[in-house]
């Protein structure tokens, strides 16, 4: 089995945190975006990973660094590591199709800007399955149709009367990816492109002309990280779940706790010092940080950042920030000084 991950944007939505760190790189409940995707993903699916095919964008932005965190991330999981490059933002399906030499077989499509909590096996009688969630205002999505046999026989964006709950995630499994390679590639052949791009679903739509069988695969939780609001509900929900699995340790052993309180759920890293402070629930602080005389609830902050007299709530703190204030819901970039 091989995973793809296309990650080339840019996160215009998560500025100003995705100013410095590409989006997918951006740590939920101490984990990247994407590190924490591929590994449900593998979760999931139940079975060897032999490859991870990442592809970034612009090498200037998604650097060595970022090519070494991906590598070791897929090393990790037993796979091989795979990086492509897409030097221009032409949709979904060109970002497909420029990691062709990887397109065959047994794979796993998955957009690095979501997460999942699924349980399900794949159904052996489908060409492809798509990740779906019920969702109640369904007019606001993508979403799948289906006919009596419960296959999914088209794709309808946004749709104005009633065609099913299931949205579409940007998850899909491919019995042999190869078919969807050949279908993209008809689609740029022929330059077929919505919106100005090259779009999956084109790919998709030819290959269920073929007779191809697509089936759903309903996920429990859908969290995005597409905004800074959403992106801290995601970490809530994220501390949750793995506080109630007790698979990963949450507060690490070497936290400083100086007359402070920690409420859980919350994930605190490495060389963490809370002096006289409250933390939680619902938060998440990143590896070397020092945080004085605060409360600090429902927020995220990475690395090396320095807070105090802070009363913080829905609040999102990038890396190398020192902040002294009473604002509570904020949202500052990297190597942000407020004091």
């Amino acid at each position: 089995m091989k995973i793809i991950v296309p990650m080339a944007g840019r996160g215009s939505r998560l500025r100003p945190h995705s100013l410095t760190v590409p989006k997918p790189l951006i740590p939920v409940a101490g984990q990247p975006i994407v590190h924490r995707l591929v590994k449900d993903i593998a979760k999931v699916l139940k079975q060897p990973i032999n490859e991870i095919a990442f592809v970034l964008g612009d090498p200037a932005w998604f650097g060595d660094d970022v090519v070494d965190s991906l590598k070791d991330l897929a090393t990790s999981l037993g796979a091989k590591p795979s990086i492509y490059r897409q030097d221009q933002p032409l949709g979904t399906g060109h970002a497909i199709m420029c990691a062709k030499p990887s397109l065959s077989g047994p794979a796993v499509v998955a957009y690095a800007d979501t997460l999942i909590r699924a349980e399900f096996d794949l159904d052996p009688n489908a060409d492809s399955v798509i990740w779906t969630k019920r969702v109640a205002n369904p007019e606001a999505y993508g979403v799948v149709k289906l006919n009596a046999d419960e296959d999914i026989v088209e794709l309808v964006e946004k749709p104005e009367t009633f065609v099913s709950d299931q949205a579409v995630i940007g998850i899909y499994y491919f019995k042999d990816v190869a078919v969807l390679k050949d279908k993209l590639q008809e689609v740029l052949d022929e330059n077929i492109m919505n919106g100005g791009e090259y779009q999956i679903n084109d790919g998709i739509k030819r290959m269920m002309a073929d007779g191809k069988v697509f089936k759903t695969g309903t996920v429990d939780e859908w969290m995005d990280c597409g905004n800074k609001n959403v992106t801290l509900d995601t970490n809530a929900k994220m501390l949750g779940f793995l506080t109630e699995d007790g698979e990963e340790q949450m507060v690490s052993k070497t936290v400083k706790n100086n007359n402070s309180t920690i409420i859980e759920p919350c994930f605190i890293g490495e060389n963490v010092e809370l002096n006289n402070t409250t933390v939680g629930p619902n938060v998440s602080i990143g590896n070397n940080c020092v945080i004085d005389n605060s409360t600090v609830k429902n927020s995220l902050i990475q690395n090396h950042t320095k807070i105090k007299n802070a009363n913080l709530d829905n609040a999102m703190i990038g890396n190398h920030v020192t902040y002294d204030g009473n604002f509570t819901a904020i949202s500052i970039g990297d190597y942000s000084v407020l004091e």
